[in-house]
C-alpha cells in the first residue's frame, strides 16, 4: 500500500523536538525521513533525557523518531557538506530548527540549496522566526509560553507562574511546520518550484491563544488565570465532589438548566446571579461554591455516571496510567509498540488522526546513529570508492565508515 506521502524524501537536520516531531509525522505518512546526525553524538536527545532504557538512546529520542533513516554527516566539514549537498539534490523537503544565521555559516541555508534543487520546501522552525528583532535570541517551549502571555493566564489567581506541562509551543510549532510543508507541497505541484517555510515557537503559542486574545480584545482587560476553567462558558471546569475532582461543561443554556436539576437544586437556575452564561462568568467563583456544596453528596464517579445520563460532558480526571489504559485508548490503538534492535519491544503512541484508505504505519523503529550512513549514500549514486574518499576525509562518523 503507497502511503500519502511515500513519494516524499525529506532531510531532517533538526534535533530535541519541533523539527523531529513534524519529520516523524511526515515519515507516518509515508515519507522516506532521512535523518542527518553529528558523527559521533548524534541528536543531542539520544542522551539529553533523564532516563535512558536498555541501549544508548534515551526514551525521549524512540518517542520523536520513528519511521527514519539515520546518517552520520559531518556538516562543518567540506567532505561532509559535499555529500549532504547530494542528499539535497534527491529531497523533496529539509526541516531544520537551529538558530537563524546557523545554517547560513554551514552553508546549508535556503538561498544555497535552492540553487542545488530548487524544488525543494525548505522549513525553518526556531523561537522567534526568522525575522524581527528576536529572531536571534535562543527559543524553548519555556521561552516561548514566557513571551506570549501564555504563563500569565496558566495556573490560579495570586499563585506561582505555571507552564502548561505538555510543551505546546514546540509540539505545535512541529504541527504547522507540517501544515506549511504540506501546503508549499501542493503550491509546487503548480509552480514547480519549492519555497522557504518559517515557523517558530512564539507564533505557535500566540497563534493557539484564540480565547485569551478574544478576551483582551473584547474587553480591553488582560485575562487572569482561571485554573482549569473556560473563558467562554461556566460552568466547564474541574468541580470537588465527595472524594475527588472531576470535570463537567455545562457550556450552554440547556445544558446549565439540565445540571440544575440533576443536582437538585432548581433554586440555582432562577438565581439571577446564574441567569446567563455571562452571568455565571461574572459570578463564577459563587457559583462553584453553590456547586460544590451539593456536589460534595456523591462521590465523583457517581456524578459522572448521572451527568453523562443527562447529556451534560461530564469526566474523571484521569492519570497517564489509567488514560493509556482506558478503553477508549485501546479501541483506538493509541498504544502500539516498536520491535527495536537494541530495547527489543518498546511502547509508542499511536497515530492521532486516523486515514481510512492509507492508514499510517511503522514502518521502521527508531535508528541507531549512522546506521543508514552508506545505504542512504549509495543511494544518491555515491560508489564504493567514493564513499571511501568521503570517509578519509572526514564526511562521516565511524559507523559511516563500516
Amino acid at each position: 500500500m503507497n502511503l500519502p506521502l511515500s513519494n516524499i524524501r525529506v532531510l531532517d537536520v533538526s534535533q530535541v523536538m519541533a523539527g523531529p516531531f513534524c519529520c516523524m509525522l511526515l515519515g507516518d505518512m509515508g515519507a522516506d525521513v532521512i535523518k542527518v546526525e553529528p558523527p559521533g553524538v548524534g541528536d543531542q536527545t539520544r542522551s539529553a533525557m533523564g532516563f535512558k532504557l536498555k541501549g544508548a538512546d534515551s526514551g525521549g529520542f524512540l518517542a520523536l523518531n520513528r519511521n527514519k533513516r539515520s546518517v552520520e554527516l559531518d556538516l562543518k566539514s567540506d567532505a561532509g557538506r559535499e555529500a549532504f549537498y547530494e542528499l539535497v539534490k534527491t529531497a523533496d523537503v529539509l526541516v531544520e530548527n537551529n538558530r537563524p544565521g546557523v545554517v547560513a555559516r554551514l552553508k546549508i541555508d535556503y538561498p544555497t540549496l535552492r540553487e542545488i534543487n530548487p524544488r525543494l520546501v525548505y522549513a525553518s522552525i526556531s523561537g522567534f522566526g526568522q525575522t524581527g528583532p528576536w529572531a536571534g535570541r535562543p527559543g524553548f517551549d519555556l521561552i516561548a509560553q514566557a513571551m506570549t502571555g501564555v504563563m500569565s493566564v496558566m495556573g490560579h489567581p495570586d499563585g506561582d507562574p505555571v507552564k502548561s506541562s505538555v510543551p505546546v509551543a514546540d509540539l505545535g510549532a512541529g504541527l504547522f511546520a507540517v501544515y506549511g510543508i504540506l501546503s508549499a507541497l501542493l503550491g509546487r505541484q503548480h509552480s514547480g518550484v519549492g519555497q522557504h517555510v518559517d515557523a517558530s515557537l512564539f507564533e505557535t503559542a500566540l497563534g493557539l491563544s484564540i480565547w485569551e486574545t478574544a478576551e483582551f480584545w473584547g474587553t480591553g482587560k488582560l485575562p487572569a488565570p482561571i485554573g482549569s476553567a473556560n473563558r467562554m462558558s461556566a460552568p466547564y471546569q474541574a468541580l470537588r465532589a465527595a472524594d475527588r475532582y472531576f470535570v463537567l461543561g455545562a457550556a450552554n443554556q440547556k445544558l446549565w438548566l439540565a445540571l440544575c436539576g440533576v443536582v437538585q437544586r432548581p433554586d440555582l437556575a432562577d438565581d439571577a446571579r446564574f441567569a446567563t452564561n455571562v452571568d455565571r462568568l461574572r459570578n463564577r467563583v459563587e457559583l462553584v461554591a453553590e456547586l460544590e456544596a451539593s456536589l460534595a453528596a456523591r462521590p465523583a464517579a457517581e456524578w459522572v455516571e448521572a451527568l453523562l445520563a443527562a447529556g451534560i460532558p461530564a469526566a474523571p480526571i484521569l492519570d497517564y496510567a489509567e488514560a493509556l489504559d482506558s478503553e477508549q485508548a485501546r479501541a483506538r490503538d493509541m498504544v502500539m509498540e516498536m520491535t527495536h534492535p537494541v530495547e527489543g519491544p518498546v511502547k509508542a503512541l499511536g497515530f492521532p488522526v486516523k486515514l481510512s484508505g492509507t492508514p499510517q504505519q511503522v514502518r521502521r523503529a527508531p535508528p541507531l546513529l549512522g546506521e543508514h550512513t552508506r545505504e542512504v549514500l549509495a543511494e544518491c549514486g555515491l560508489d564504493g570508492a567514493a564513499l571511501e574518499a568521503l570517509g578519509r576525509r572526514g564526511a562521516f562518523g565511524a559507523r559511516g565508515t563500516t
